[in-house]
This record gives structure tokens, sequence and C-alpha cells, in this order.
């Protein structure tokens, strides 16, 4: 008997199968034509209204439903809009289309989505965190660091090296995809405009899908890219005192099967920083005693110039071709002054040190991708091509003497070539309501050239001579050869996901003028796996687990220094290892009506940890810092995510990280070591007046850390902004201050047998800032308006 059931629908499903089904398709949009992306379309049967079939639009708001010749009418239905009836729909033997059915706002519901738009500043998925960094009043007329730097568990350092959950090994991407923007110049994230980026997507365990690389994860940057019909964009304009001036549009055009979209930044800024350090060695033969003031300026001239195209084979398949250029010239200077004293602290002599160097940099990317939805839902296949050249070109000019004296003249050229090429090809099958395979293939080769030198003129002979110990020449070739198979289901509360990555190396180093090479290859395997469990309504644990691998970063591999502290050598180490992750990951959300609470714990373990360390000190004074594999690392983590709602006009955001890690290792016989607790914590409170006058505060802070040869000190800061949308909700004024009380000061302090330096920094002082931004039929104006009309009823 109880194979009866499905004898009987296999019997219907036979004697049914031989009449044939029609589609009736059409597009769900609003008032302003913008699409309706998964509005509700349900059919029904005009004989006794039953539902027959149902179907959500998909992102572009189109749909097709197959049913079978009869009368039908349908419903559609969508969250803050009015339901809408079509009928006398006739199927009789062809396909039918209804063309676009346009969906009016519901008065009745308008309040609660304004209010739950304000509260997604923060999206959770199954893998990762979107941050849509817009809503931010803090991020406007910033740059993408800056923006980094306000998210929770990420730093930015006065270098522009970005952090995640406190470890430097974080992999980041352009839309995706790596990009030269970000993989030669740590300082390249403030050359992109902030206006430019529509959101931060945070990855701290990443699936098998994405690249292995990153010992912390993923920090994946969007740019703004619109699909909508007819013409929209967004254009600022802003200023800003220490001297920055600045604008850049996004602009996009869509008419029936070809979307055109640009954006365009340029960025010219003066950022000036101070500095000051201590340095005491002794040891049985010799001692030394110094102070150092620094003094330095950067800044100069960015553009980023983005252009691309869609082209809609047809409505299941497009084509997209987008080009990027990003040139900038710079005039970096500095003033270094040493004090130098004897064993009694009495000053014997001081020397200043000048430098000024010219760089100029620019970046071409080009970008072809094709993608292939097919009628089955949620099958898709994409395949991508990337083309990245990079230049950055620098020399530099230094002088060096006591005030009143002979002068020593040096000039160093550090000039850095990059060719990359990626080739990827995605493929996503479900084989279930909830379920779905994946599988992928990629190939990345990097190539780079670097040139240094540096010479001094020789006083006597009017020559200029080159110094070997800081001459050469590298080449760094990289081949990344990777393919990953995934599967993931629903079973009822329980979301699963698992993968297996394999990526095959090749890197070598070669220094030409020493012909020295350095070729490794290895090949690795990488799980993953996510589980999430729906507990309540509202409430879902997630669970994780990867295992990643960190490559050195060019720049550590360099063996040659930047020579802008003739005391402090900070140079690259061409033998460095890769670093291997195993990562864990709990964690539980908690959502209600006007709130939620993300918490997750964590666990890292790290083989072959990269840290800089000072390898010596000689009786000159001169200090060598290098980058050396140390043992291992354990971090043991826990986070907190929260968002409350106190009234409709005002919201808290509130992030905090705590951590503690024990590192172990040595150096020539010299035990490294260091277990520290520390946390950081960022809160926002947002508020809004008047219905178009909002005013922001966030403070930040980072707790100290203790290192395997000294600490760091803590870091706070409070940022400030107000802005008031003008000219019928099209314009908005904004006024902002970053680092009100001038506190952003790093300060770290390196204490080992005979060797003692307390150092602190600060790259850039408090800073004021004016952006005006105006929208072209852009969304904000008609959720504004919507907001009011619902007041007067």
């Amino acid at each position: 008997m109880k194979l009866l059931p499905a004898i009987l629908f296999f019997i219907f499903c036979s004697l049914t199968a031989y009449t044939q089904n029609f589609s009736i398709s059409g597009k769900v949009t609003d008032e302003q034509q913008h699409p309706v992306p998964f509005a509700s379309v349900a059919i029904h049967s005009v004989a006794d209204s039953s539902l027959v079939a149902g179907n959500i639009s998909d992102d572009q708001g189109a749909f097709s439903i197959s049913v079978k010749p009869g009368n039908y009418f349908l419903k559609i239905t969508f969250l803050s809009y009015t339901e809408k009836t079509i009928t006398g729909i006739v199927v009789a033997n062809t396909d039918v289309p209804v063309g676009t059915i346009f969906l009016k706002p519901s008065a009745n519901m308008l309040k609660e989505v304004v209010i739950q738009g304000e509260k997604a500043q923060m999206e959770l998925q199954l893998d990762k965190r979107i941050f849509n960094v817009g809503e931010d009043l803090g991020n406007v007329g910033v740059n993408a660091a800056d923006i980094l730097g306000n998210l929770p568990s990420v730093n930015v350092d006065v270098d522009g090296t970005v952090s995640l959950r406190g470890s430097e090994n974080v992999r980041i991407l352009i839309n995706g995809r790596p990009s030269g923007l970000t993989s030669r110049d740590p300082d390249a994230l403030r050359k992109l405009q902030g206006n430019m980026v529509e959101r931060v997507e945070v990855i701290t365990n990443p699936s098998s899908r994405y690249d292995a690389a990153g010992e912390v994860g993923i920090i994946n940057i969007i740019l703004k890219k619109d699909q909508d019909k007819g013409i929209n964009g967004t254009f600022t304009a802003n200023a800003g005192h220490p001297y920055l001036l600045g604008g850049s549009y996004s602009i996009n055009f869509r008419r029936n099967k070809v979307n055109i979209f640009s954006s365009y930044g340029i960025d010219d800024r003066r950022t000036p920083g101070v500095g000051s350090s201590f340095q005491r060695y002794s040891s049985s033969d010799t001692s030394f005693v110094y102070e150092q003031y620094n003094d330095r300026s950067r800044g100069g001239l960015a553009h980023n110039i983005m252009a691309g195209v869609d082209y809609f084979l047809t409505d299941k398949s497009s084509l997209t071709g987008s080009f990027l250029f990003n040139p900038s010239f710079g005039v970096n200077k500095s003033t270094n002054e040493y004090t130098d004293y004897d064993e009694n602290g009495t000053v014997i002599r001081n020397v200043i040190r000048t430098e000024r160097e010219e760089e100029d940099e620019e970046t071409i990317e080009g970008t072809l991708s094709y993608k292939k939805d097919y009628e089955e839902k949620g099958r898709t296949f994409t395949a991508d091509f990337k083309w990245i050249k990079g230049v950055d070109d620098e020399s530099t000019d230094y002088t060096e003497g006591q005030p009143g004296g002979a002068l020593i003249l040096q000039r160093a050229v550090n000039n850095a070539n990059e060719v990359n090429w990626l080739v990827q090809s995605d493929y996503i099958h479900p084989f279930s309501t909830n379920g779905k395979i994946e599988a992928g293939i990629k190939t990345a080769t990097r190539i780079i050239k670097n040139d240094y030198s540096l010479e001094q003129l020789d006083s006597e002979s009017d020559a200029w001579t080159a110094l070997p110990a800081f001459t050469n020449n590298m080449i760094y070739t990289e081949r990344i050869h990777a393919a990953y198979f995934m599967a993931s289901n629903t079973f009822n509360k329980v979301s699963v996901q698992g993968g297996l990555r394999g990526e095959y190396s090749d890197i070598t180093t070669e220094l030409t003028l020493t012909n020295e090479e350095n070729p490794r290859s290895y090949f690795n395997l990488f799980p993953s796996a996510n589980l999430s469990y729906k507990l309540k309504k509202n409430n879902t644990l997630q669970l994780s687990y990867s295992y990643r691998i960190s490559r050195p970063d060019f720049r550590n591999l360099l063996p040659f220094s930047d020579f802008r502290d003739s005391r402090v050598f900070f140079v690259g180490n061409p033998n460095l290892k890769p670093e291997y992750t195993h990562a864990y990951e709990a964690g539980y959300l908690i959502d209600w009506d006007n709130g939620s609470i993300l918490s997750s714990v964590y666990y890292r373990h790290r083989t072959d940890v990269i840290e800089r360390i000072v390898t010596s000190v000689d009786s000159s004074g001169r200090t060598r810092v290098v980058p050396i594999n140390l043992a291992e690392e354990n971090a043991y983590g826990v986070e907190f995510n929260f968002s409350l709602t106190l009234q409709k006009w005002w919201r808290i955001n509130s992030s905090a990280n705590f951590y503690r890690a024990i590192t172990e290792g040595s150096y020539e016989d010299e035990r490294l070591h260091s277990d520290t607790y520390t946390w950081s914590s960022r809160t926002t409170s947002r508020m809004t007046f008047f219905k178009n006058l909002d005013f922001q505060a966030s403070f930040n802070y980072r707790g100290p850390r203790i290192t395997t040869q000294g600490k760091n000190l803590a870091i706070y800061s409070l940022d400030l902004a107000l802005s008031r949308d003008i000219l019928k909700g099209k314009g908005t004024l904004s006024a902002s201050v970053r680092d009100l009380f001038n506190s952003r000061i790093r300060k770290n302090i390196v204490d080992s047998e005979g060797y003692y330096s307390s150092t602190r920094f600060q790259w850039q002082s408090r800073q004021f800032l004016i952006t005006f931004t105006y929208r072209l039929n852009q969304m904000k104006e008609k959720e504004r308006e919507r907001e009011g009309n619902e007041e007067e009823l």
C-alpha cells in the first residue's frame, strides 16, 4: 500500500506527458521602469481560481512560467508594492507574452521598508559578510583604504597594509578578481576614490570557489556598476584640509540589449606625517644612543578611469567587456634629523637626511566575461579573461650631512613592471530545489621585473658610483593553476556546503646581476566546509573550516632597501616559504525586528609564520629588519557585530574582536616567543533629524599587542560626519572630520637583549572634508518622497 501513491503519480505523469506546455512570460517593474527582482508571480485557473503554477522574477524582473492550454489570470506580489492582477490570459497553441507589468508602491508598508533599508548596512550570507559602504557617512569623500579601515576587524596601517583580525595575510580583490590596483603597491588603495566603491565583501573562511591565498580570508571590493534602463548615475566633488581636491562620477546607460557603464575619479592630495624614535644599543665592544625626528609629506595626482559594456546576446546570456586605466604621479618628501648622544647623555652631533622621490605609476586592465543562464533555475556558466599591465617607476634623491658641513649625495632608481594573465571558468548545476554543484578551473601568470640601484657621488672624481649591496635586478615569475569542485544543499533547517580545491604553484625568483635563482614548485589540496543551522525563525548557527596558503608578498621577497632611513633598513628575503593555515570558525546570528547580533568564535593554526624582525645592529647604529619564517602561531578569538535601531531616526552599529595569539619560533639560536591578548572595536551611531539631516559619530580602538621582540601600543580615533539632502533629494551635502582628537598614531617598542627601540608615527593628521553628491535618476530621492508621503497619510 505504501507504493500506491507513487504508482498513481507515475501513471498521472505518463498520461499528461503528451500534453504540450506553453509559457507565460513578462517583466515586472516599478513605476519608474526599474526592474523588480524576486517578485512572486502566481498563475490561477479562471475556472476555480486554483493555483496552477508560480515562480519569481529574476534580477532583471523577468519571468517565464510553463503551463498547459487553458484560461488563466496572474497575481504579482512583492513586499512594499500593491498586488497586481492580470486577467484574460488565454493559452491555446502558442506562448503568451504579457509584456511589462508595473507595480505601484504600497503606502501601508513603506515605513517598514525604508527602516529595513537603513538597517541593512551589513548582510550575512553562508560564507561571507557584505558591507554596503554607501550607507556609512564616514565613507563620504574618502578613499578605499579609509573605507576598509572603517570595517569591523579590519585595520589599515600607516603604510597602507591591510590586516583582518590582526593578520596582514589577507587577500584583496577588485570585483572578485586580482587587480593591478592592489597587487604591487600597498599604498594603491589610497589612490582609489571611495565614491567608486559600491560594497565590500569580507570572507573570513572562504569556500573552495575562491583562491586559497590569504591566511585570514578575502576582502572583495565591488566597484559601482548599474544595469537600470535609461540613464542614471552619481556625481561627487570633495575638498579637504590638509590639502585634498577630488571628484568622481559613476554613470550607466541601458537600452534594449546594450548596457554601457563608466566611472571616473580624480584625486589630488598632500598628506603630511610626522614621527620620532629613540634607539639604544650596547654590547661588549660598542654602544650608541640616538634620537630621530621625521617630517614627511606624500601625495600627488591620481586618476581612475573605468568603462565597459554589457551586451545581452539573448535573455539568458551576456558578454561583458571592461577597461580600467589608473595613472598617477606623486612627489614624496621627507626629512630625518638624527641626534647622537655619548654614554653620558651629551649631544655629540646632529645629522640631517633629506629625501625627494618622484613616483610615476600606471595600471591598465582589460576584462572580457561571458555568462550564460540556462532554463533550469540556478544553472549558470561563466568564463573570464583578464589582462593586467602595471608600471611603477620611482627615482629618489638623498642628501645627508651635519649642518654647515659637507653633504653626502645619493640617488636611487626603483622601477617595477608587472604583467598578469588570468583565465577562469565556472559552472553551477542545481540538482534539487535547494541543492547545487559547482566546478571551475583557473590559470594565472604574474611576471614582475624590478630594477633597483643606489649610487653615491664621489666628491673627488665627481662621478656616480653604484653601491653593490643595494643594487640588483629581480625577476619574479608566478604561475598558479587551480581547479575546484563544490556541492551544497539545504535540508529543512540545515544548509551544508563542502568543496575541494587543488592548486599547483610554480614560482621563480631570479637576481640577474648576481646570477642567483630560486625556483620553487608545489601542489596542495585545500578543503573547505560550511554548515548553517536555523535554530529558530531568526536564530542561525554557522560552522566553517578552510585550509589556506599565504605565499610571500612580492615586496617581502625584494632583497633591496628603500633607503629612506640610512640607519634602519627594511629589506626582503628571497628565500621565504609560504605560510599554511587551518582556520575554524563558529558563528551565531540572532535577528529581531529592530536589531541583530552576530557573534563568532574562531581558531587559526599557522605554520612557517612570516614576521619582520631586527636581525642585526652594527657598531655605527645601522639596524637591519628582515622578514623570516618563524615556527608556528595559534590564534583564538571571539568577534561580535551588533546592530540596533533604537528609534526610526537612530541606529547604532558596533563591532568588537578579542583574540589571543601565541607565536613560537627561533632565529640563529635566539628564541622568539610572544603570547598576546588584545582587542579592537568600532562603534557607529547614526541619527536622522528633520527627515533629511543625518549625523554620524564613529569611534575606533585597537588595543596593545605583544610581539616576538616587543609590543605595539594602543591606537584610538573619533570620526564625525554631518549630511543633508538638498535639491529635492537629488543632491547631498556632507561635512566630516576624521580623527577629531588627532590621536591616530602608531607606536611600537622593540626590546631585546642589548637593543631597545621606541618609535611613533602619525601618517595623516586630522582631516576636514566637504563633499557634494548629485544623483541622476537614482533611488534615494524616491525613498525620501515615499517616506514623506507616508507621514502625510
